[in-house]
């Protein structure tokens, strides 16, 4: 029983839609502690090889829940990061954020943490901390030059300023835009592509991709180690892809 999100499992992929219309699901520390809980779950569940997040009402998530941080003073969320999806280094399975409103602060955080983003038209994104006195300490501040490069990241960054999703498409962090009625068709069938796809290849490909931005070269990122792969290359899978071409004939992926 969940109490601050909605969760739903069809044919391996977890839909989670974030449950605080009330406040543009804003997030406090229960309902942070919930969603990671979630995601701790889906991170080893072997039958679970996607997530979706998304928000329930008009918003995506308006971040952290500022009437609550107020009474303390402090921001308090869990280990594994904002929403519980922040910190998680480790996940190799692919995360989809569906964003059907606005996504401001930590929300936008949320979903720059996730391998694509499908936006709304409706969608708008936000990094405002420094007009609060704050800063985007949930990876923010990390991904987004990351993701879109330092000076168009400063841009958002400095001002505060709110970017719709067709400049967020422009600017490289938003996979596709559609009509806001469309939107979980259309990451359905994005969930579809992927799951014509070997699970393990998806994860080792997810893990090597993520890895090798951190290492000093291309050359030192071809030769590492990467135990996704060594897995991937053990695996039935592995087998079933070249025995189902051959054979002219649809994998059948087991995820093992």
């Amino acid at each position: 029983m969940t109490k601050f999100c909605k969760v739903s499992i069809i044919n391996h992929v977890l839909t989670v839609t974030i449950n605080r219309p009330e406040r543009l699901n804003a997030l406090h520390p229960p309902a942070h502690q919930e969603l990671s809980d979630i995601f701790d779950e889906f991170a080893n569940n072997d039958e679970l090889w996607i997530a979706v997040i998304t928000g329930e009402g008009r918003a995506f998530c308006a971040g952290n829940d500022l009437r609550e941080q107020a009474k303390f003073d402090a921001i308090v969320f869990p280990e594994k990061g904002f929403g519980g999806i922040t910190a998680r280094f480790d996940l190799n399975k692919p995360l989809i954020a569906a964003v059907n409103g606005p996504a401001m602060g930590g929300g936008f955080e949320i979903a720059l943490a996730c391998d694509l983003i499908v936006a709304s038209e409706k969608a708008i994104f936000a990094l405002p901390e420094p007009r609060l006195g704050l800063a985007a300490l949930a990876g923010g501040l990390q991904r987004l030059p990351r993701q879109i490069g330092t000076k168009r990241a400063l841009g958002m960054i400095l001002t505060g300023r709110t970017v719709t999703a067709q400049e967020g498409a422009e600017m490289g962090f938003v996979n596709e835009v559609v009509s806001h009625e469309d939107l979980m068709t259309v990451v359905d069938e994005w969930i579809a592509q992927i799951l014509e796809c070997a699970p393990l290849s998806v994860r080792a490909s997810k893990d090597v991709v993520y890895k090798s931005l951190s290492m000093n070269s291309l050359e030192e990122s071809m030769v590492a180690h990467y135990e996704s792969v060594v897995q991937l290359m053990k695996s039935e899978d592995f087998k079933e892809g070249p025995r189902a071409f051959a054979a002219k004939r649809t994998p059948r992926w087991s995820g093992r």
